[in-house]
């Protein structure tokens, strides 16, 4: 049974920093790309990084650019979302997920999310 958990997130000023993790069990997890999501109220599911299960390639939604880092430990099976230079226009439920492919924004499963929320 597929499980990713979230965890890290919280209440951060504009400008502030918070780091998400995704513990993953019940797959293998270096076998599969995997990405962050978002979803603000009253909006759909929006797709923020993923990152290559092959060379650890990135890549990011533009808004987030040069702000968040995606990153893997597969020892641990673990997959971080380093977020820096916070907007309240983050302010969002953050999901791991497993993708279906790196170059794709689907997914196959997600987590139950973790809510991050920035203050102006």
């Amino acid at each position: 049974q597929v499980q990713l958990v979230e965890s890290g997130g919280g209440l951060v000023q504009s400008g502030g920093s918070m780091r998400l993790s995704c513990t993953a069990s019940g797959f293998t997890f270096s076998s599969y790309d995997m990405t962050w999501l978002r979803q603000s109220p009253g909006k759909g599911l929006e797709w923020v990084s993923s990152i290559s299960r092959k060379d650890g390639s990135t890549r990011y939604l533009d808004s987030v650019k040069g702000r968040f880092t995606i990153s893997r430990a597969n020892a641990e099976s673990t997959l971080y979302l380093q977020m820096n230079g916070l907007k309240p226009e983050d302010s969002a439920v953050y999901y791991c997920a497993r993708s279906a492919s790196y170059y794709t924004n689907n997914y196959l499963d997600r987590g139950q999310g973790t809510q991050v929320t920035v203050s102006s």
